[in-house]
């Protein structure tokens, strides 16, 4: 049997949006889906679990977030292979476990009670940060209705200086949902042009750009000529980049190092677009 895509579930309203998601991702995967919660969430949660879970008393076990979990998702996408595991561990050591015999791992991006946000953001950054797999952020949809948003469609990749796993994992995203994929590479203005040379000061700006286009073409080396793909290079920091580019995606890929000795964590581009991108969002390790 294939690795499962595994998706922590807390029981909260966000939460079985990331369940929705990872339901479909696992379907166009042919993969089973595996709904994991860890029972020590319970030290930080609140009452407020989504309507179809929460009882009478604004209350439910673990059992029951699983078991209502479980149902969504299969009556989401019916016939799909769903288990479902209660750990007695904290959220972020279960899930980075989990990581090791997983194709990825899919979280959301808030929680429930009075640290909700900070408490599944933390749980999120340090997952995406230690996994040992793709995973992919699912960001809250707030108060809308997905029957009311306009259809998502296309996958955006921010690209490196050459070919990487995060650039193969965008490849068969693009493939799976048959979608066009748009690699961004950002670059920026030099912080000030030679004022004493006013013919030359567009020239810095030029050859930056230059090598943008150079860089990015290389890190396309390997693309799949199945792929329908679009090049942009864009001039900016790389966060506000691609979080603006990913409105109306359905999935915006980044890479990210594998932590060595100590670290390191999570950089600026990726702490930008968890927070502001308005798509789900994979953070895959390289192979190194």
């Amino acid at each position: 049997m294939p690795p499962p895509l595994v998706v922590g579930v807390d029981g909260s309203g966000p939460g079985l949006r990331a369940v929705d998601w990872a339901a479909e991702e696992a379907a166009l995967r042919g993969i089973p889906l595996r709904l994991v919660y860890a029972s020590l969430w319970e030290r930080y949660e609140g009452p407020a679990l989504a309507p179809e879970i929460g009882g009478p008393d604004g209350k439910a076990s673990g059992e029951d977030i699983l078991r209502g979990a479980a149902l969504r998702a299969r009556h989401h996408r019916p016939g799909l292979p769903v288990s479902t595991a209660l750990v007695p561990e904290e959220p972020e050591y279960t899930l980075i476990h989990e990581s090791r015999g997983a194709a990825a791992v899919v979280v959301g991006t808030r929680g429930r009670g009075a640290l909700a946000e900070a408490l599944l953001g933390s749980v999120g950054m340090t997952v995406a940060t230690h996994a040992d797999c793709a995973v992919v952020v699912v960001r809250d949809g707030g108060d809308r209705t997905p029957g009311d948003d306009p259809p998502r469609t296309g996958i955006v990749v921010g690209t490196a200086d050459t070919p990487t796993p995060a650039m193969r994992f965008a490849y068969e995203a693009a493939r799976r949902r048959r979608a066009p994929l748009t690699a961004v590479r950002a670059w920026r203005c030099p912080s000030h042009d030679t004022a004493d040379q006013p013919l030359l000061a567009g020239e810095p700006e030029r050859l930056r750009e230059e090598r943008a286009a150079r860089q990015l073409e290389a890190a396309l080396a390997d693309t799949p000529p199945d792929v329908e793909l679009r090049r942009r290079t864009i001039e900016g920091p790389a966060g506000r980049v691609l979080s603006e580019v990913s409105r109306g995606a359905a999935l915006l890929v980044i890479g990210r190092r594998r932590p060595g000795h100590g670290g390191p964590r999570l950089g600026r581009v990726a702490h930008r677009v968890l927070h502001h991108s308005d798509c789900p969002v994979a953070i895959v390790p390289d192979d190194s």
